[in-house]
């Protein structure tokens, strides 16, 4: 239910032309992001499972501005299709309403736009975009990394929300794989892992925050991997090295490499590998900020460190 997403900020009910929200006060930057869950969503409808997929746009949005140390304020949502299923319409937004509430972000409004002939039948666009605030004083901008600061990752879920159209040409196209086939590796079907939720890493962060760390920069890994995210972090005289050996790249990805022939870096750059999002920390901050995660249940893992370079990202 959407009106359970408002909070004590939000000054208007879903209906108007234009949502109404506090402004933050002195000495507080806005952070603004957009995106949308890409051809995760021609999973959701071959599954006929549409609930999941707003969870994944939330959360993504969530953990895009959340690299700036920016916390999510409201949140507004499109949906594009040729003609509008009522129950699909419903089922994904049960699933924005569940995110929305778990970030303690207001769904503030939205468009839901019926175009026939632009869109295939039965399917349908999700983009979202979010708003959130951070203290001066807070703002995560990557000017503080240094040689020799600790690399700590968040495992992902999954795919979360990239890389799905390789990956199903390669599952369903080449392997005639289907839905509730199981995972080579695992014991959970290729419907499981392709559409787990998207994880939101705000409670992780908030978590190093309230234990007083202090993080000088943040990485969300989408499109691009670690190979192109990382880099968005970096001062330019800087690169992130990791230590591939130092977590364990899920069985999807094992299965993906093998099966479509791919070569190892560009299966770093075109999926994640296991890492959601990765925290940059100076060495003395490091045991305080790994506690910390411990204690929120992130399980995080040191996976690499900085050292002098050009802005990219190596591996070792």
């Amino acid at each position: 239910n959407v009106s359970a997403t408002r909070t004590p900020d939000a000054l208007s009910e879903i209906g108007r032309f234009g949502g109404l929200f506090r402004s933050p006060g002195r000495d507080q930057i806005l952070v603004g992001s957009a995106d949308g869950v890409g051809t995760k969503l021609k999973v959701a409808h071959m599954a006929n499972k549409h609930d999941t997929v707003g969870q994944c746009l939330v959360n993504h949005c969530v953990n895009d501005i959340l690299t700036q140390g920016a916390t999510p304020l409201f949140f507004l949502d499109y949906v594009g299709t040729a003609h509008l299923s009522p129950q699909v319409f419903a089922d994904v937004v049960k699933g924005l309403c569940k995110a929305c509430r778990e970030n303690a972000c207001a769904l503030l409004g939205g468009e839901t736009a019926e175009m026939p002939g632009l869109y295939p039948e039965g399917e349908y666009d999700l983009v979202g975009t979010i708003v959130g605030v951070v203290s001066k004083k807070d703002l995560v901008t990557g000017e503080n990394i240094r040689p020799g600061d600790v690399l700590i990752g968040l495992s992902s879920t999954g795919l979360q929300t990239n890389g799905y159209s390789l990956a199903r040409k390669i599952i369903f196209e080449q392997e005639g794989k289907c839905l509730k086939d199981i995972v080579p590796g695992t014991k959970k079907t290729f419907q499981e892992v392709l559409l787990a939720v998207h994880s939101s890493f705000l409670k992780p962060v908030l978590a190093i925050r309230q234990a007083g760390g202090k993080i000088n920069g943040m990485a969300h890994i989408t499109g691009g991997g670690l190979i192109d995210n990382v880099p968005r972090m970096l001062p330019k005289n800087t690169d992130a090295v990791f230590d591939r050996s130092s977590w364990k790249v899920p069985a999807i990805y094992t299965y993906l490499q093998e099966k479509g022939k791919i070569d190892t870096e560009e299966m770093y750059r075109v999926f994640n590998m296991g890492i959601g999002y990765v925290i940059a920390v100076s060495q003395k901050e490091a045991a305080k900020v790994l506690n910390a995660l411990e204690q929120a249940k992130a399980k995080p893992l040191v996976i690499g460190s900085i050292e002098k370079g050009t802005g990219i990202t190596r591996f070792k």
